[in-house]
């Protein structure tokens, strides 16, 4: 046996164990759990697999087999699922990748399986492929499958977070496209099933591509904290759980430190560094009922315990017990004033609560009893919006996944009906919002609504707590504004419904009218005309014309006849600047040109920013203002441009997700030589010789320009902003760290714009 060989036989052999050892881990997770033990099907299922990936290999050099037997683990063990879904999850890439169809699936697993299988094809590739529509209306055949069976999208879940942990192999333009999906798509859907930790992991993961270097700032500074949390948390819970040994509860105490993802989303909005983020550690106080009907009194006497022992915040009562997010989401959260002086969140729930924050809606079939939980009827709510928004054909796929999107990650309020019916509606929610979930009939005829006995517009945001009755009018119409008042999925798609039927039928109408119009006038009715006047009346598209016609904005009259009398005289100017060109003409074309690279771009190599390059061939993105040093990428846009945007722009985010196959890895590679715009935001207590400091300061910056400089004081608080000329990130840290020195200011950040 040559030496070939025997490397090829010791290969098979690894892969072998590889593979046996975590298919059997599986099956020990399997067994291991409260679901009917169908080992055999299970087995069959990863044979059949096996064998249909056989020889086939992932970029990272292990055998294909090993993601879909991961994929089953987290489904299995994570997800609490049961012996459906594993066949499924070991079964989901087969229809894509080999010769298999899903009527052999159907004919060997059966039906459930086969549809769970077909449901998880549909949506393969990421959510999307190269066309930024075909994307979406992937996105759309996910949430149809999804409606039919949850479990569809729990394993595209389990898949996506498989492929996040093993994102690595991949080359760097796929690493962004693939984060970007997982932060504006499915971490909000996973929120949305109430699967907490797996968002979380997939926020952090996410996180940790796009910005590697703040990522491991982060993780570092909560390693460096770790021992100063750890005495405040056993000093903050030694008097509680006293107390609640007194009580004779049945508890288990445990501390949630944040997210690096959700640290670092705190400090870029709130414009604060990570020593100022105080609520890092919350406290979470897991109770174990004596029965199941008396676990909501039993957390309610662990907050009476706890809020003798330390002052409560008035405003930070969270009542998620007796109201439960949509989700399912169960919890009831107070803030306490620790001896130190720090606010200290405190989550008190109970275990099967705390199972259901964990894992969502898997956990409820965990405890079903008797066929069926009144937490599903949450689920089933939600998947009837959608299948409402689905019903209307969206002429634009993108519009639709950012519709859908506005109501994945929005936190929730509670409002009461007239009657006292409690009803749950997402934040910012505004009356129209309210009037739409109710029936497309009320909110299409709503003129308005009593919030709290007060009249209000439509475009009142309403609070928790709010009373609305909704006042309607047989005569009201929906008109196009609505669109910008409406903040939930549901109410934005029935208006845009509702708007585009209409409009269909003025287009009717006003091609109508023109005909008749044009035919008086005795001009025959061809596209040259109506270009015309399109052109006249300064539309964009012919439709736009036939639809203002049609709803009598627009009335035809002279100045239309006096267009079509008009000499054709002046086509010859035009003629003639064509012909010979004018020099203004020149110069704009070359400027133009001068920005688009001639050769063809390759998306799968890192692009490096030079300075020549950027001067020439490259657009920094006036959305984001990237500048040497920022983790940015690059973007193709259709006319062959490339765009640099900085990776946590949201215009990016969303280019992430839409046109993953034009995004391009980039990194930096300048020298101080290029000057870019950056504007500072100040903060402090006014006193004198304040402006004189910070000009000081900035001045003594190497090379450093100020371009603008306004300052406000109000009630001896100063804010001001300073648009300054840097060369990289470098510079504005080192600015921003010197200004933070002068003894008045207090807050000092980049910010956009």
């Amino acid at each position: 046996m040559d030496d070939q060989n025997l490397k090829d036989l010791e290969r098979e052999q690894a892969d072998n164990k590889l593979i046996g050892d975590a298919f059997q881990h599986l099956l020990d997770t399997y067994l291991s759990s409260r679901h009917r033990k169908k080992v055999d099907i299970v087995t069959k299922a990863f044979n059949f697999a096996r064998q249909a990936h056989k020889g086939v290999r992932r970029l990272s050099g292990e055998p294909y087999i090993m993601h879909p037997i991961a994929v089953a683990q987290i489904a299995c063990e994570e997800m609490g699922l049961g012996s459906t879904s594993i066949c499924a999850a070991l079964l989901h890439d087969v229809v894509e990748d080999t010769d298999y169809t899903v009527e052999d699936i159907s004919n060997i697993f059966g039906a459930k399986v086969a549809q769970i299988v077909d449901g998880l094809t549909k949506i393969s590739g990421g959510i999307f492929g190269d066309q930024a529509s075909a994307q979406a209306e992937n996105f759309k055949k996910l949430l149809l499958t999804m409606s039919d069976d949850i479990r569809v999208i729990l394993i595209k879940i389990c898949d996506r977070l498989h492929n996040m942990r093993t994102l690595e192999s991949q080359p760097a333009n796929k690493q962004y496209k693939i984060a970007g999906e997982t932060l504006y798509i499915y971490a909000p859907l996973a929120n949305r099933l109430g699967l907490n930790k797996i968002k979380t992991e997939l926020e952090n993961l996410s996180f940790r591509y796009d910005h590697p270097q703040e990522y491991a700032n982060i993780e570092h500074k909560l390693a460096d904290t770790e021992s100063q949390r750890d005495t405040l948390f056993a000093q903050f819970t030694a008097p509680i759980r006293e107390e609640l040994d007194k009580l004779g509860v049945d508890y288990k105490i445990k501390a949630r430190v944040k997210s690096p993802y959700s640290i670092w989303n705190k400090m870029q909005n709130k414009h604060v560094s990570f020593d100022e983020i105080y609520d890092i550690l919350a406290v979470r106080i897991i109770v174990t009922p004596k029965s199941r009907t008396n676990e909501v009194n039993e957390c309610f006497n662990v907050y009476v315990a706890i809020s003798k022992i330390y002052k409560s915040h008035p405003d930070r009562l969270r009542d998620w017990v007796n109201h439960p997010k949509a989700n399912g989401y169960q919890a009831l959260h107070v803030t306490l004033m620790g001896n130190n002086g720090q606010w200290i969140e405190v989550q008190i729930r109970s275990e099967r609560m705390n199972d259901v924050a964990e894992q969502g809606f898997a956990a409820h079939w965990k405890y079903k009893e008797g066929g069926g939980s009144e937490d599903e009827g949450e689920l089933d709510k939600w998947l009837r919006t959608i299948k409402e928004i689905l019903d209307d054909p969206q002429p634009d796929a993108i519009d639709f996944l950012d519709t859908i999107k506005l109501n994945l990650f929005a936190s929730e309020i509670f409002v009461f009906t007239p009657k006292g019916e409690i009803k749950t509606m997402p934040q910012n929610s505004t009356a129209l919002d309210f009037a739409f979930s109710l029936h497309t009939d009320i909110g299409s005829h709503c003129i308005g609504a009593k919030v709290n006995h007060k009249l209000v517009p439509l475009s009142h945001k309403l609070q928790s707590g709010d009373q609305v009755e909704v006042l309607t009018s047989k005569s009201q119409r929906v008109q196009p504004e609505w669109e910008a008042y409406a903040t939930t999925a549901r109410a934005r798609a029935k208006i845009a419904s509702i708007l585009r039927k209409e409009a269909k039928a003025h287009q009717k109408e006003g091609e109508a009218i023109l005909a008749d119009f044009l035919r008086n006038e005795d001009i025959r009715m061809d596209d040259s005309a109506i270009d015309k006047l399109t052109r006249l009346h300064n539309f964009h598209t012919r439709d736009e014309l036939f639809v203002a016609v049609g709803s009598k904005k627009l009335v035809l009259g002279d100045a239309d006849r006096n267009a079509f009398k008009e000499k054709q005289s002046t086509n010859w100017k035009k003629f003639l600047t064509f012909s010979f060109g004018n020099k203004d003409n020149k110069d704009t074309k070359e400027q133009s040109e001068e920005k688009v690279p001639q050769e063809k771009i390759n998306t799968k190599q890192i692009l490096k920013l030079t300075e020549e390059t950027i001067q020439k061939n490259y657009i920094m993105a006036d959305c984001c203002h990237p500048i040497p040093g920022d983790d940015v990428l690059g973007y193709i846009d259709e006319q062959n441009r490339i765009i640099i945007h900085k990776r946590q722009c949201p215009v990016a985010a969303r280019l992430k997700s839409s046109y993953g196959n034009r995004i391009i890895a980039t990194e930096w590679d300048t020298h101080k030589e290029l000057s870019f715009l950056v504007t500072i935001y100040l903060k402090g207590i006014d006193s004198m010789g304040l402006l004189n400091e910070v000009t000081q300061v900035i001045s003594r910056q190497l090379n450093v320009n100020i371009r603008k400089l306004t300052i406000e004081t109000t009630d001896g608080i100063f804010e001001g902003k300073i648009q300054l000329y840097v060369h990289d990130v470098d510079d504005v840290r080192s600015i921003c760290d010197n200004l933070k020195q002068i003894q008045n200011i207090k807050q000092v950040t980049r910010i956009e714009g």
